[in-house]
């Protein structure tokens, strides 16, 4: 970068914590803010697990987002904790933090992500889904509401889907990133490589046409991944707990399994600005959620 010191001394660059409970559309906001699908979303809870970083540079800041796992209340097993853990690291390490709450809602479980908030870093409060609110004047009395539980930088209400209000966003959290030289390049969209988003891509596809019926217990493994010339050959298996799980997945006369693959193919030839050539299995691993060792093996930080 040929800036001069004083338009270097100018630049913001931070890390940007995206956190809220499950399903309030933080993968959603993260792709939106970034123009760019790294982050997988599904209307099933508990959709992403691992730390992901989405990159943004403008001419004078570098926004650097992290999107976590939503954080889990439900079950108590070792990929939650793993989960978890994931969340309060990445808030420690942040320089702003979003806390994502849905207009209209707002209970014990979006309180219990709140009271993991630390108070030394400047946190802003985002109302997403505000156009779902079909009466404007209910808005401001909830955001009243939720702003008086905690001291907060400032109150945004948004729309990550419809893209309202992401610009006045962007402006509030340049406002309080630190003054530093970009971390990435200024085409970099995310620290993830071609094999881990390849593993997400069908993650994304196995919650979205399976559905509620396939315990969220399900996870991708990337075999084989090779690239010759611009093809990407890639080989991936889709880990599920029980035999009756693996017919889910592939569905009748292999139907579902067919519509996840060429989904999936699509996605990844957008991503990768190439061609793909998928093959996908399914296989059954049972206990693979509650195993420390195995969730380390399979890429859970």
């Amino acid at each position: 970068m040929t800036d001069t010191p004083d338009a270097a001394a100018d630049f913001r660059c931070g890390y940007i914590a995206i956190v809220g409970r499950p399903n309030v559309g933080k993968s959603t906001l993260m792709n939106a803010l970034i123009g760019a699908k790294v982050s997988i979303t599904s209307r099933k809870a508990q959709t992403t697990r691992h730390r992901i970083t989405g990159i943004q540079t403008r001419d004078n800041a570098q926004f650097i987002y992290v999107d976590t796992p939503g954080f889990q209340t439900r079950h108590s097993n070792a990929l939650n904790r793993t989960l978890n853990r994931t969340v309060t690291n990445t808030l420690t390490a942040a320089d702003v933090i979003l806390f994502i709450v849905e207009a209209g809602t707002y209970g014990a479980a979006d309180k219990q992500v709140m009271e993991l908030l630390p108070a030394n870093v400047p946190v802003i409060l985002v109302i997403n889904k505000a156009d779902r609110m079909k009466d404007k004047a209910v808005l401001m009395p909830f955001a009243q509401q939720v702003a008086a539980e905690r001291s907060f930088a400032s109150v945004v209400p948004v729309s990550a889907k419809q893209r309202f209000q992401l610009d006045a966003l962007e402006k509030e959290i340049e406002r309080y990133l630190p003054h530093n030289p970009p971390a990435f390049g200024p085409d970099d969209i995310t620290d993830r490589s071609e094999k881990f988003l390849a593993a997400e891509i069908v993650r994304e596809k196995v919650f979205r046409f399976v559905g509620e019926e396939l315990p969220y217990t399900s996870t991708v493994v990337i075999e084989k991944f090779e690239e010759e010339g611009r093809l990407r050959r890639i080989f991936a298996a889709i880990l599920v707990e029980r035999d009756s799980h693996k017919a889910m997945v592939i569905g009748q006369k292999g139907a579902k399994l067919k519509e996840i693959s060429t989904q999936s193919r699509l996605d990844m030839e957008k991503l990768f600005d190439a061609p793909v050539y998928l093959e996908i299995w399914v296989k059954v691993k049972s206990g693979w959620a509650d195993n420390e060792a195995g969730l380390r093996a399979y890429g859970y930080e």
